[in-house]
């Protein structure tokens, strides 16, 4: 029974790290699993890409400012018959010619109601609102990527677990034999021994299938194969010191808040930007044309204009004024939409919050089992060595055992998870935070590249 107790203890214990514990040499870390996820995971990869798409609706709504420019050029063949007649006198020009001409028009908007600068502060809130929404998906990848690697070290614990409680229950069974062989014990102790290792047997390949299950989202969520991993520590030096301030911070801090926020900005200049079609639109419009032989009679040609233009709405339908009415409202779903996600924030955050103080608890008492059951199955093996315990007292202390152990590895394992689980309630839960060796996506970069683009079709990367 010596050997169970090392080899599952080990597993058992060595899933969060202690205080003076150190990492072994080559061993994978859960920092460096989070990097590994922060910087290959496909679907955050796709939501950066994402952000970029919104960051180009800036510059398609200052492209309002800009003025509009079309060269125009035209060419062709045009024969003419003429027959003109003054005071009875009249005369015939016939023939052909190339009508030809080049011109160029500039359009520009001199006042649209504010709608181009309504138009781009609504575009600049959708960027910061898509930003938020890359934190709250960054979030939930680190927090996947924390809770696969606990998930992976858990099963595979609970695996050896199960491996050395078959090994110790098939070195029973033999004793058990022997036992009966000489007379000891009867043919029920051996078929309760023999039955007890079949169960053992069915726990060992169930707990293999699920360490197999757990090893292939491991490779789809941070993106390697497992391989030698290190225990891992909660993050609690990370966290608020007290449910209050976790809650107030989030309620801050917390992307799915500030995410909202935004968008209650954006529906509001949504509204700006509606009723910016009942004032009147002033264009101003210079062109000039250089024209050749567009008569028979006029080899020559130029002509240049400006002219300012106002247009006032009088009544269009009635479309308009729906279309505020409809942007009013979807300002008032935004508000209450806010109101909602700061509940369910705060909800998160105290539920998180009461996981982690039960997972504390948990491992405290898990250890005390441990303690107690190994205490309890040498004090049955000595008793059963007396006579005074059955074959069955040592097999149920056996599996008590097991139960304890089984119970400690998942203990460790939530009370790890549930502390990353709070710093992601808080809205914390991020590379800086954490202090990870990589480096940072900064998607302000991408929006200053393209921001004050008046042409190009290629994007900053080169495609």
């Amino acid at each position: 029974m010596g050997s169970v107790k090392v080899v599952a203890g080990a597993a058992a214990a060595g899933l969060v790290l202690a205080v003076g514990g150190g990492i072994p040499a080559h061993a994978d870390t859960i920092r460096a699993a989070l990097v590994r996820a922060y910087q290959s995971n496909p679907q955050l990869n796709a939501q950066r890409a994402a952000v970029r798409v919104t960051d180009e609706n800036v510059p398609q709504a200052l492209s309002g400012y800009r003025p509009k420019v079309a060269i125009t050029a035209s060419a062709g063949y045009q024969y003419s018959d003429v027959t003109t007649g003054v005071g009875g006198l009249t005369s015939r020009v016939r023939g052909d010619h190339v009508p030809r001409s080049v011109g160029a028009t500039i359009t520009q908007t001199l006042y649209n109601g504010q709608q181009t600068a309504n138009r781009t502060r609504a575009a600049e809130g959708q960027v910061s609102a898509a930003r938020e929404g890359l934190r709250v998906l960054e979030q939930s990848v680190l927090l996947a990527a924390a809770t696969i690697y606990m998930d992976y070290l858990r099963d595979s614990a609970i695996v050896e677990v199960q491996r050395s409680n078959t090994r110790v229950l098939g070195q029973t069974l033999k004793q058990t034999r022997d036992r009966f062989n000489v007379g000891e014990v009867t043919r029920t102790d051996v078929a309760q021994s023999e039955a007890r290792l079949a169960a053992g047997r069915t726990q060992e390949r169930a707990a293999e299938a699920t360490l197999n299950t757990t090893r292939s989202n491991y490779r789809r969520i941070i993106g390697s194969e497992p391989s030698a991993l290190a225990p891992g520590s909660p993050v609690d030096r990370f966290l608020p010191s007290t449910l209050a301030r976790a809650v107030g911070t989030a309620l801050v801090e917390n992307p799915n808040v500030t995410a909202s926020m935004y968008g209650i900005d954006v529906s509001y200049l949504q509204v700006k930007v509606a009723e910016g079609a009942l004032f009147p639109t002033v264009t101003l419009q210079v062109g000039a044309q250089q024209a050749y032989n567009q008569q028979i009679t006029v080899p020559k040609q130029f002509a240049a204009s400006a002219i300012a233009q106002v247009s006032v709405p009088i009544y269009q339908g009635g479309a308009e004024y729906s279309l505020i009415r409809q942007s009013k409202e979807t300002l008032a779903q935004q508000r209450l939409a806010l109101e909602q996600v700061r509940d369910q924030t705060r909800a998160s955050v105290v539920q998180a919050w009461g996981q982690l103080q039960a997972a504390k608890a948990q491992v405290s008492s898990a250890q005390a089992q441990v303690r107690a059951s190994e205490i309890a199955l040498n004090g049955v093996r000595e008793e059963a060595k007396a006579g005074q315990r059955t074959t069955l007292d040592v097999l149920n202390a056996q599996q008590d055992l097991v139960n304890a152990r089984v119970a400690l590895v998942t203990a460790q394992h939530d009370r790890v998870v549930a502390s990353y689980s709070v710093l992601s309630a808080v809205g914390r839960l991020s590379p800086q935070v954490l202090r990870l060796k990589t480096s940072i996506y900064d998607p302000s970069v991408h929006y200053h590249q393209v921001r004050d683009s008046w042409f190009g079709v290629r994007t900053p990367d080169g495609r």
